[in-house]
């Protein structure tokens, strides 16, 4: 008997069928961020560098800097990596032809088209977002919410543009794509009006979710704070969750990151499902604040998955990740933080759940917790191991040789 075959006979004393857990694994996608490969600089600003709530730490060598080497960045990340993949692409990724250039409010689908030919020839689908950061025309810190109409219109203007080209996408790749959208909008110390930005907030979303578009599914981004913003943010989770609540196929994305410390995203999707059919989801891994450290194999992420699990929610909660690390080795990054995920839902789809949920609706507190407790010493990492061998990838810490060579080969050419 091999290692993986005793995983089987541990696993299924407890209830816990190993061959259907490896293949909704498989099945499940998850959302890759393309901004990993290149510190979030994006292709449309001459300095190419975060800002507006955004910062990226470390200067690890061998960024990408141009389409075609962010391309292939994440083939080299995605072939190390199980499971089926999304990329996750921000509007200033946009590609131009050779001395052309448009303003974000003027970007249109055929800027996106060899992302849309790169997905198709890998298999991937896509989701979306606007920039509304690292622009000029933020203005004070404030976009949507800014009380100069002209800003304000700019970037209504970017955000219908962005959710066209995102329909756009579906339609080519007969699929449904995330238009996510999130703004930096806030004030470094205490406001004297709170009430203004938001209402001037909302007009301006009411303006670019007034099209119907079939292949996208809108979602807007809340967080606690943010760079130069930490006394108010104007999208705080209440906004967007009254607003997600009040506005039929818009829906609330939750980031991990992007609440206080003690509050758990864990927590909140049982409370969402009961009345969203769709929750979007961004893991990260926040370190004392909204960091975007590369996700961890840790009990946050296990927690999140179990969630998803636990609920019957892999086909309603859409999996993405966001995180941006410049201190190591960026397609490693990729590699840890989308393995990481992988793990977790693994591991979550491996739990005893349903026999913790009768001992739970039956009030046998004491077996529920035997098993919880046992559950955590069954044999893991034989089942991961297998998962990885049917899916064509490493499964050790192997995958990391592969790694050093391309950098020796490719990342450390770019000078």
């Amino acid at each position: 008997m091999n290692a993986f075959e005793f995983a089987q006979e541990r696993y299924a004393a407890l209830g816990v069928d190993v061959e259907q857990a490896l293949k909704l694994a498989a099945a499940k996608a998850i959302s890759i961020h393309c901004w990993q490969g290149d510190d979030v600089a994006g292709f449309d600003q001459v300095d190419g560098a975060a800002g507006d709530g955004i910062q990226t730490t470390g200067n690890y060598p061998g960024k990408a800097r141009n389409f075609a080497e962010l391309c292939q960045d994440f083939l080299r990340a995605t072939a190390l990596i199980p499971g089926k993949k999304r990329i996750n692409l921000h509007a200033s990724y946009a590609v131009f032809a050779e001395g052309e250039w448009v303003d974000r409010d003027s970007i249109s689908y055929k800027h996106f088209a060899p992302w849309v030919q790169f997905a198709r020839e890998n298999s991937f689908g896509i989701d979306f977002n606007p920039t509304i950061f690292s622009h000029p025309r933020m203005k004070d810190s404030l976009s949507l919410s800014s009380p100069d109409a002209e800003t304000r219109a700019f970037w209504v203007r970017h955000a219908i543009a962005s959710r066209r080209i995102a329909e756009e996408i579906g339609r080519e790749l007969d699929d449904q794509v995330v238009c996510n959208l999130w703004i930096p909008d806030g004030y470094k110390d205490v406001p004297a009006d709170r009430i203004g930005p938001r209402q001037r907030l909302k007009e301006s979303l009411d303006l670019i979710f007034a099209e119907k578009l079939p292949h996208v599914i809108d979602s807007v981004e809340s967080k606690v704070f943010g760079i130069g913003l930490e006394s108010y943010t104007v999208g705080s989770n209440e906004f967007y969750l009254a607003y997600a609540a009040t506005h039929p196929g818009v829906y609330n994305l939750l980031d991990n990151g992007h609440y206080h410390p003690t509050e758990m995203v864990s927590d909140k999707l049982s409370a969402l499902l009961c009345y969203f059919d769709r929750i979007p989801l961004h893991v990260t891994r926040p370190v004392r604040w909204d960091s975007d450290h590369v996700v961890s194999f840790d009990d946050e992420t296990r927690e999140i998955m179990l969630e998803i699990v636990r609920n019957n929610a892999l086909d309603k909660v859409l999996i993405g990740l966001d995180f941006f690390d410049a201190s190591i080795n960026r397609v490693a990054a990729w590699v840890i933080g989308t393995r990481n995920a992988q793990k977790a839902l693994l591991w979550a789809l491996l739990q005893p759940s349903a026999a913790m949920k009768n001992c739970q609706d039956n009030g046998d507190f004491t077996q529920k917790f035997v098993l919880m407790e046992e559950a955590k010493t069954l044999p893991f990492g034989a089942v991961w191991e297998e998962y990885c061998r049917r899916e064509g990838v490493p499964a050790t810490e192997a995958w990391y040789a592969e790694v050093q060579a391309y950098e020796a080969e490719v990342l450390s050419l770019r000078v």
